[in-house]
């Protein structure tokens, strides 16, 4: 039987979190092979390539990362510039992946079909920590396996969109019209444009994923006559898409929620909240029924639909291990109660590394935005910290593991009240003493804790893009 310590430890993902953690376990001394689906590394972030970041440059790389690009004389920005995605991949990644130290162990094409452990499914318990994990790769020439110490999923979300329905199931006709609904962030005014120009497009969705969608469509209508934007939401809380306006330390992410808030109570952008949507349907174009509290309502004609509600974690390829994941977020259970939206609408995210992160199936790991399961908001920063705990744990440094360190740009909304339509409730903004037992916050909370000054006691993470 092979011995763990001959192994390395497996990384799913070659996105911007699953680079940063095989950068870490390096600095380690630790040995590690990066498996990435895609033909090159991060093509998810490629497919919203054109989306601004809310974060910075000098919050959008990570740290043992930066260090390894800089033993080979490159440099990536360390600013407050916004990169785009394809920036952060042509800019960052792309030249982080070509090092020699990561050429060597990233696979491309090779995409993880299952993870379990050599000679036991999950049911067996003797000495099963013992046993390395196999993992099911698919290549080009042919599916194999290979054994690992450890496993950090890093494989993300955003290849499995959330439908239209609340209930969380296809609706009536959702499949059928599927060549008319786009699911994620097309690029409006760029290679899509052909597509949305002269043409009404429903928008569904609450976040900041829906809010850029509408904002670029707004764009378009007013370069190219005909062209028309109609917004609905699930949800009468738009308290996360409206945010903190000149609040927010992040500004681009304020500016769009200003942005939006105007557009819609100038009405140029008419915003259905509160609305089920039941099913799709044609008549002169596409209708879109729903329920609300006032009743049935169909919305259109419209031509496109745009899907923005989000993504969920692919649970298939982790069927054979014993995780223990929150039931209705899908996330690790212990990191559930910190994240759930359903108790904390301002996104409050407590310090949280390797004991939130593993399962009862010692030496695997869930990481990165697929961390947080169905919860929304998930901030680069929030994954280099993640993993830099991780790996110090897979390398027995226990004490460095457990020193989670997180600080988080605030986004001046700190109300767990609903923001209407006629409101930002920036009268419940951050404000406050900094908890003294909490070692991370917003930025301005972990400054203001050095000189004992009055912190945020609040703060939020938010998807870069």
């Amino acid at each position: 039987m092979t011995k763990l310590d001959d192994l390395p430890a497996a990384v799913i993902g070659g996105g911007p979190v699953g680079l940063a953690a095989a950068a870490h376990l390096m600095a380690r001394g630790m040995p590690v092979r990066v498996y990435e689906a895609g033909e090159k590394v991060a093509p998810n972030l490629l497919e919203w390539g054109h989306v601004r970041f809310f974060s910075p440059w000098k919050y959008s790389v990570d740290p043992a990362a930066r260090s390894l690009l800089a033993r080979h004389g490159k440099e990536v920005p360390d600013d407050n510039s916004l990169p785009t995605g394809a920036d952060l991949v042509s800019e960052y990644l792309a030249p982080l992946a070509s090092t020699p130290e990561m050429a060597a162990v990233i696979e491309t094409g090779a995409r993880v079909l299952a993870v379990s452990r050599q000679g036991m499914d999950k049911v067996v318990s003797k000495d099963r920590s013992t046993r390395p994990f196999v993992l099911q790769i698919a290549k080009a020439a042919g599916t194999s396996r290979v054994l690992a110490r450890a496993v950090i999923d890093a494989s993300g979300t955003w290849s499995q969109p959330n439908p239209l329905a609340a209930h969380g199931l296809p609706v009536e006709g959702e499949i059928e019209f599927a060549d008319r609904i786009h699911y994620g962030i097309p690029d409006v005014l760029g290679r899509h444009r052909a597509v949305y120009a002269r043409r009404k497009t429903l928008v569904v969705g609450a976040g900041h994923s829906a809010g850029g969608v509408i904002l670029d469509l707004v764009s378009l209508a007013e370069a190219v006559p005909g062209t028309a934007v109609l917004w609905a939401t699930r949800s009468t809380n738009l308290t996360r898409v409206f945010g903190g306006g000149l609040e927010d330390q992040l500004p681009a992410r304020g500016e769009l929620g200003a942005s939006l808030k105007e557009l819609v109570e100038s009405g140029r952008v008419p915003l259905v909240a509160g609305i089920a949507i039941t099913a799709v349907r044609e008549d002169r174009g596409i209708l879109v029924d729903g329920d609300t509290a006032e009743g049935a309502r169909s919305l259109g004609p419209i031509d496109r639909v745009v899907v923005a509600t989000g993504q969920r974690p692919n649970l298939d390829l982790t069927r054979e291990l014993r995780l223990e994941l929150d039931p209705w977020l899908e996330c690790p259970r212990a990191l559930g109660p910190l994240i759930d939206p359903n108790l904390h609408s301002c996104g409050s995210v407590p310090p949280h590394g390797h004991r939130e992160l593993s399962h009862p199936e010692h030496g695997f790991y869930t990481v990165g935005i697929k961390s947080y399961g169905r919860a929304p908001t998930f901030l680069l920063l929030t994954g280099y910290e993640q993993v830099r705990s991780v790996a110090a744990a897979i390398a027995g440094d226990l004490v460095a593991a457990d020193e989670v360190r997180l600080a988080l740009p605030e986004t001046g909304v700190c109300s767990t009240r609903p923001i209407t339509i006629g409101e930002l409730a920036s009268e419940d903004c951050c404000s406050g003493p900094a908890p003294a037992n909490k070692d991370a916050c917003c930025i301005a909370e972990t400054e203001a804790k050095t000189v004992g000054e009055i912190g945020c006691g609040c703060r939020e993470t938010a998807w870069a893009s």
